[in-house]
């Protein structure tokens, strides 16, 4: 992997910080965990600014239906780090996958329906039954979504699947 055709400025940066985890962590799993901190950073980031300033904490009012501003929050943010996360995890994180472009966009939509209901579903109970701030029920929820999310990518989306190669940069 020393010379990937995507070797990137991202991939040199996580490439960098790798060799302290070399012992612990393979390089596709460090390179998962880089790209999912940044854009569930992002995406955490996001949900907080739509929910505190964009929408003002108020309900969001369609006509035809009345949406909280969690759930708004959520449902405008979510375009951007479907991107984001896409891209990443092409272009830097599971850079063996065999799979086509068109392929793993297809299966990164699939998958991502997965993480939209694990979102609803435990925003929903996390703010209205546990009393959970929404911003904090955010990030609970985040933890589950990434674990669900790095299996699923892995063994369905792109596709690298069984054990990971020793390789000393990631």
């Amino acid at each position: 992997m020393k010379n990937h055709k995507h070797d990137n400025l991202i991939i040199r940066t996580i490439r960098w910080f790798y060799p302290p985890f070399r012992k612990f962590i393979p390089p596709e799993t460090f390179r998962y965990a880089a790209t999912g901190g940044f854009n569930t950073t992002l995406d955490i980031f996001l949900y907080f600014v739509f929910y505190n300033f964009i929408l003002d904490k108020q309900i969001v009012n369609l006509g035809f239906i009345a949406i909280s501003p969690y759930i708004a929050a959520f449902i405008f943010v979510f375009p951007i780090t479907f991107s984001t996360g896409f891209l990443l995890s092409k272009y830097v994180t599971f850079l063996d996958s065999p799979l086509r472009g068109k392929t793993q966009l297809t299966r990164y939509g699939l998958s991502v329906v997965g993480s939209l209901l694990l979102n609803y579903i435990c925003l929903k109970v996390f703010v209205e039954y546990f009393y959970i701030w929404p911003t904090v029920s955010k990030i609970l929820t985040t933890v589950v979504v990434i674990i669900y999310s790095y299996v699923i990518q892995r063994h369905f989306t792109f596709k690298t699947g069984g054990k990971q190669k020793k390789v000393s940069n990631p």
